[in-house]
């Protein structure tokens, strides 16, 4: 009896912990990537096979990842996320399936913009594996969600070269030299 006490127990702590833990973990630096304060150490919550999509991007790997978001303060002159709940799902002892509901803040030319996001997170291993953003909560268009799958495919298509030309753009991935660093130390 003292036994099943003392699994239930342990059952009941795994199960209170290590979901928790895991969003806690990954999220402050989620906030730091969509809030254009990412820095190296910020990436490394991504496994290096690791996939981005948006509706206007499709990223592969961790470099791609890095362009995508090393991107933002180029585009725009403020980014956060300013609201978000996050729920995490369990998948298995090693997968969670993390969900940010999300408002986000952009300034592009002086004029803010607002928009609400679903930001779907799938982790193995602690790390995240895929990062999707589904702009005004609806799932991005690709061959599986679309009526005519041709469609769908020209929709990856332009995700993965807009993806290509960002990557091209911001030096392949590269992370930005610190204010003040000297890039010939690099």
């Amino acid at each position: 009896m003292e036994d099943q006490v003392r699994e239930q127990q342990c059952k009941e702590a795994c199960d209170f912990n290590s979901p928790q833990r895991v969003s806690e973990d990954i999220i402050p630096h989620i906030l730091n990537l969509y809030g254009s304060c990412a820095t190296a150490h910020d990436f490394k919550i991504y496994a290096p096979n690791a996939t981005f999509e948006d509706p206007l991007m499709r990223a592969h790997g961790v470099k791609q990842i890095k362009s995508a978001f090393y991107s933002i303060p180029k585009v725009f002159s403020e980014s956060k996320i300013v609201e978000y709940n996050i729920k995490e799902n369990v998948i298995s002892p090693s997968q969670r399936e993390i969900l940010i509901d999300n408002k986000q803040h952009y300034k592009f030319m002086g004029k803010g913009i607002d928009m609400i996001s679903l930001i779907k997170l799938y982790v193995e291993g602690g790390k995240v594996v895929r990062h999707e953003d589904w702009w005004d909560k609806k799932p991005l268009w690709n061959r599986d969600t679309v009526k005519v799958p041709l469609v769908g495919r020209i929709m990856e298509i332009t995700r993965r070269g807009s993806m290509l030309t960002t990557h091209t753009f911001m030096r392949f991935g590269k992370d930005p030299t610190p204010a003040g660093g000297n890039s010939a130390s690099s």
